[in-house]
């Protein structure tokens, strides 16, 4: 399930549930047949902008209401959760573990960079500041016109507000995780 499917599973249980209504009300309220509604809940459909609408109309909602991502205590990511975001055979992968949201500051990536690979990342637009930890291997990162070597275990921080280049000099598959964070 991916990540919008889950929230609107989420938020469309919650919003009924707080307007103590039953599936067979919600249907009445939006068209949309009980069925859809109880797969759309349980996250086994995969419902069109069509649907949603109707949903968000019949239960006097925003959009952003039913997609954003549900205020929760905790949310464990695992490798099998994740699909790569970006990819280029033979050079690098990067998967999404927490995407960006306008009510949170923080994004978090997963960056593998394969024996001679490199990752060009375009700026991320003033006030972002980039945090890495290198978890395998050896990391250079080209910033502000400067090379950085990282190492396993160790942790870089820079602004990344222009283009910036990852690469793994080494014979090695390098990983590291990115942190961005919005700091306006």
């Amino acid at each position: 399930m991916d990540y919008l499917t889950e929230n609107v599973a989420v938020n469309l249980k919650r919003i009924r549930q707080s307007k103590g209504m039953s599936l067979d009300h919600v249907s009445e309220q939006t068209g949309v047949s009980k069925s859809m509604l109880s797969q759309i809940e349980k996250g086994t459909a995969n419902p069109s902008l069509g649907v949603l609408g109707k949903i968000t109309s019949g239960l006097r909602i925003e959009f952003q209401e039913l997609i954003a991502t549900p205020l929760v205590d905790s949310y464990l990511v695992t490798p099998e959760d994740l699909v790569p975001t970006k990819e280029l055979e033979g050079q690098y992968t990067v998967w999404t573990c927490f995407p960006y949201e306008d009510t949170r500051l923080v994004e978090i990536y997963r960056i593998d960079i394969e024996p001679g690979g490199t990752y060009v990342s375009g700026g991320h637009g003033e006030k972002t500041r980039e945090y890495l930890v290198v978890t395998d291997g050896v990391m250079t990162v080209e910033c502000n016109g400067k090379e950085h070597e990282i190492h396993l275990k160790q942790a870089f921080r820079f602004e990344t507000d222009q283009t910036h280049i990852y690469r793994n000099r080494g014979t090695e598959k390098t990983s590291c995780m990115c942190f961005f964070l919005d700091y306006h």
